[in-house]
């Protein structure tokens, strides 16, 4: 296998209505959440893909529950591997897929979130460009919400993943101080956001359904702007998408190594 490969999985969970996405609910249903987390896991899979068409790149889908195979053998698209589950927890998912990948041969591995659609594929390029530079790093892509929405490794350093409030505005700033304390350097890519509770939802259709995803060069998110579209249809629809405040500004900070 070349080292020149980077493997990029997207951590995907099923969409079982009432497992996933459930801090949407309300404003969504817990079927409709499910439905969107299915959207939002099939554009990221196609971003995936679209990035590939420039980098070398290899998709995997690191998924869970164990038993949910056929779900995404039936859904993601021709090029994408499955990769199994070992333990159901985030930060432990990230540690087995990031191993596992880097043990297989690949010369660098990147974990993106299932939760932004809208992610410029330009970024998704950067993370593996970044990564074939020579010396050891870390990529990171940061959140809004103080987590982060893509790690890239080189090496497997176990320590980034420890020590670490997953689910909380913490995890990015911790994950930071887990690479100062192995001297290991941080790449940082571009701000963006996950699409998690209502106020995130509400900039996502801002976003896609008034057109505004293209002033700042994002993925077009086919499937979830279908599905918001249908939603918006609804009686209420609109208010139920719109009606929540979003941030007054979303930084999307130049990339660079800190």
């Amino acid at each position: 296998m070349s080292k020149r490969v980077c493997a990029v999985a997207v951590m995907a969970k099923a969409s079982i209505a009432g497992t996933v996405k459930t801090r949407l609910v309300p404003p969504l249903t817990y079927d409709e959440a499910a439905q969107l987390n299915t959207c939002c896991l099939l554009d990221v899979a196609a971003n995936i893909l679209a990035a590939a068409a420039s980098e070398p790149i290899q998709a995997f889908a690191a998924y869970t529950p164990l038993g949910a195979e056929a779900f995404f053998a039936g859904i993601l698209p021709e090029g994408f591997q499955l990769l199994a589950p070992k333990e159901p927890t985030i930060g432990r998912s990230l540690v087995h897929a990031s191993l596992d990948l880097l043990t297989a041969g690949y010369g660098s591995v990147c974990l993106v979130n299932a939760d932004s659609p809208t992610l410029p594929t330009a970024i998704l390029a950067e993370a593996v460009r970044c990564l074939r530079q020579p010396g050891d790093r870390v990529v990171l892509g940061p959140a809004i919400d103080g987590g982060y929405y893509l790690i890239g490794l080189k090496h497997f350093h176990g320590r980034l993943f420890e020590e670490i409030d997953w689910s909380t505005d913490r995890v990015y700033q911790q994950t930071l101080a887990r690479a100062a304390e192995i001297g290991l350097g941080v790449a940082a890519l571009p701000t963006w956001y996950d699409v998690d509770d209502g106020r995130t939802l509400a900039i996502l259709a801002r976003e896609l359904l008034l057109g505004s995803i293209a002033d700042r060069q994002g993925y077009s998110a086919q499937r979830t702007t279908a599905f918001l579209q249908e939603l918006a249809a609804k009686k209420d629809g609109i208010s139920r998408l719109l009606d929540r405040t979003p941030p007054a500004h979303i930084s999307c900070a130049s990339s660079g190594e800190n």
